[in-house]
């Protein structure tokens, strides 16, 4: 019994630790506005009516959202691709392909970030928004890959070879059987990609140029104290997220009791 008491508050102990930067930024939200967010002044509704009041925090939330939603669209479709091959097909240098997929997510950001900025530097080619998508697929696809291909191995290929034996075409067979089969698997890779490339700073440091998105801002304004709406930004993010989460888990246990009542 001592032992289950020490584990749980141990446990409460490191959430609340965990959860003490984000309570912080969503208490200074409600600060009143002033030329810096540092010191309490006063609760106040202000940040949060006057959300874009600041274009450069704007400016920066979208364009991370934007990067997030691209990169995230593209690391998908090319990693669910890849996972498929990789099960479902053999090939020369698939284990040599394996490997190289996890390099991306062995190696420290600081080094791919270097890399890929050397490397557009070599090629001539200027550094922006561009850059900065085509890096986030490249570190999106592993993590892509790697949801995805579990997903993939679970998958009964005779459920497949039953459409096509009713005269299904490929393209029947991918959109009505393989694709929602696989489609839990790919929205958690997403989730995941989003989540990752929205939050990046240290590789787009390396590759964004003159581009900025939120964490680089958040970075730089630092310096001078960041402003309450860049709180308020990451409070929505974080309120958002909690709430998928919550309806993940509440449409996961609808559908357990459902299956139940069915059997």
């Amino acid at each position: 019994m001592r032992r289950n008491w020490g584990v749980g508050i141990y446990s409460v102990l490191i959430l609340a630790l965990l959860l003490i930067p984000i309570g912080y930024t969503i208490v200074f939200s409600f600060n009143i506005p002033a030329r810096t967010n540092v010191t309490w002044r006063g609760f106040s509704f202000d940040n949060w009516i006057n959300i874009f009041a600041d274009p450069r925090v704007v400016a920066a939330f979208v364009t991370s959202i934007g990067v997030g939603l691209l990169a995230t669209l593209a690391a998908a479709a090319l990693g669910t691709a890849i996972s498929i091959a990789l099960v479902r097909f053999r090939f020369r240098f698939r284990t040599a392909l394996t490997v190289l997929l996890f390099l991306p997510m062995a190696t420290p950001e600081v080094v791919i970030g270097s890399g890929l900025g050397s490397q557009f530097l070599n090629l001539g080619v200027d550094k922006g928004l561009g850059t900065i998508i085509v890096a986030h697929i490249m570190f999106c696809i592993s993590f892509v890959v790697i949801t995805v291909r579990a997903r993939v191995s679970s998958l009964d290929p005779a459920i497949e070879e039953a459409g096509r034996d009713l005269y299904a075409s490929p393209a029947q067979v991918w959109w009505r059987i393989t694709f929602p089969l696989l489609l839990p698997g790919i929205v958690a890779a997403a989730l995941l990609s989003f989540a990752l490339s929205f939050d990046d700073f240290i590789i787009t440091a390396f590759v964004r140029g003159t581009t900025e998105t939120f964490p680089t801002y958040i970075y730089t304004a630092a310096v001078r104290a960041i402003p309450a709406q860049a709180n308020v930004f990451a409070s929505v993010i974080f309120l958002l997220a909690i709430v998928l989460v919550v309806a993940q888990q509440l449409s996961a246990a609808a559908r357990r009791r459902q299956l139940a009542r069915e059997g």
